[in-house]
């Protein structure tokens, strides 16, 4: 780094403005060679499938490279028995540290009670597939996870394929 914008940084310290610091943990887990690839919505489902037995909602991203292949999962939010907050900020700033190609977004309904997705999801949707578009990151669906459904999922892609038009 040149020396004078190391003092101009060492200066506004010193007069308290605050260094920021940015990191991507990668949490330690099995060491594979074989990267999992994310080609149909049931592909993602079966790494989704522990959120079925999950009491509170929760809502994660899966993060892809350039070739569908799974970087990741994060927790985005774990919210309560019926909701979950949710912006696009948390989702994808985690997906540009990750420098992610692509996101696919998840969230469990715990009750199980309806296969639809409610209005909040669609508008969550929505906001999340712009906001990706804007800043270069692909939202490649959205799917809900609950006990009762028939396959385990519901793909708002799937079913509502205008909102990514």
């Amino acid at each position: 780094m040149n020396s004078t914008l190391e003092k101009t940084i060492e200066e506004k310290i010193k007069y308290g403005v605050p260094k920021i610091k940015l990191l991507l943990v990668h949490e330690s887990v099995p060491h594979s060679n074989r990267r999992i690839t994310i080609r149909t919505p049931s592909d993602a489902a079966k790494i989704l499938k522990p959120l079925k037995h999950a009491s509170e909602e929760l809502f994660v991203s899966i993060h892809l490279n350039a070739k569908n292949e799974v970087m990741g999962l994060h927790e985005v939010s774990h919210g309560t028995l019926s909701a979950s907050l949710v912006h696009p900020r948390e989702v994808f700033k985690a997906a540009i540290l990750a420098n992610s190609y692509a996101i696919l977004v998840c969230h469990n309904h715990p009750s199980g009670a309806s296969v639809a997705p409610s209005k909040e999801d669609m508008d969550t949707t929505k906001q999340l597939v712009e906001a990706g578009r804007l800043i270069g990151v692909n939202v490649v669906d959205h799917l809900i996870v609950g006990p009762r459904l028939r396959d385990h999922f519901y793909s708002i892609r799937e079913n509502h394929p205008s909102l990514w038009t």
